[in-house]
């Protein structure tokens, strides 16, 4: 009898260089034995070093598409990269819950660019009202260094960790800190802090490593594995797509 694989839906932008976004997700979730549906966000004008433009989907047809794709498919679990503002994300949210109550979401927040665009430049001025209600949806958050500083620009770091974790799960990537390149922390809701070293490798620069990521994550949820376990196994397999070339762009598989 052959094993079904589990649905997975990544809410994110289209990124040509297939380094990053919805490409790159559904690549991640097709090596850890997924079905990778998606809902694009954003159409980006971008390659592996250089991001030009973006072209915002509108909601009607965002809704739609996950609306048409809950109908379809027995959805358990979502990841979310860009989208537009935080009004969007709200928005995306609640129709993901009223589509499937129990569904859990994963949020990578991407802020900006590598190249400083800003996906959240013209969000409301309430982005605390939002990020709250939108923390409350969510079953896990997954910044790095910079963007965690960004949510809540009026908190020092420990206070946003503290704040973040008492909502919602954190795993706060390593990659930017300067303390110990790599390390990553898992600050689940009940108080329990989970560090994850980074294995022994020769590993290189990769665009979109983030998305990889927070896909491989939630791949790794979506076939029953333990939050602890899904997110350390989500950093190896980023590992291996790290060691897999030296240039920008990953191998998968």
């Amino acid at each position: 009898m052959k094993y079904e694989r589990p649905y997975v839906l990544s809410i994110a932008g289209f990124d040509p260089s297939g380094g990053a976004g919805i490409t790159s997700d559904s690549k991640t979730m097709e090596a850890l034995k997924c079905v990778g549906l998606s809902v694009c966000t954003a159409n980006t004008v971008q390659n592996d070093v250089s991001f030009k433009a973006c072209y915002w989907t509108s909601m009607p047809i965002m809704l739609d598409q996950i609306h048409l794709l809950f109908e379809r498919f027995p959805i358990g679990f979502v990841k979310i990269g860009i989208v537009e503002n935080w009004l969007v994300l709200d928005t995306l949210l609640t129709a993901l819950l009223l589509q499937q109550p129990t569904v859990k979401i994963i949020l990578d927040p991407v802020l900006s660019a590598s190249t400083s665009f800003l996906f959240h430049a013209d969000a409301s001025n309430d982005k605390n009202e939002f990020l709250d209600r939108i923390l409350e949806k969510i079953y896990l958050i997954t910044p790095n260094f910079n963007e965690i500083q960004g949510l809540y620009p009026d908190k020092n770091i420990e206070a946003t960790i503290a704040y973040i974790s008492s909502k919602t799960h954190l795993f706060l990537k390593g990659g930017h800190r300067e303390d110990a390149l790599g390390k990553d922390v898992l600050y689940q809701s009940n108080g329990t802090l989970v560090e994850m070293l980074a294995a022994d490798g020769d590993y290189s620069e990769k665009h979109g490593s983030g998305c990889v990521l927070s896909s491989a994550i939630t791949s790794y949820l979506s076939h029953g594995f333990s939050l602890e376990t899904a997110c350390l196994k989500g950093k190896r397999y980023t590992e291996k797509v790290l060691s897999s070339t030296t240039n920008l762009l990953g191998y998968h598989g």
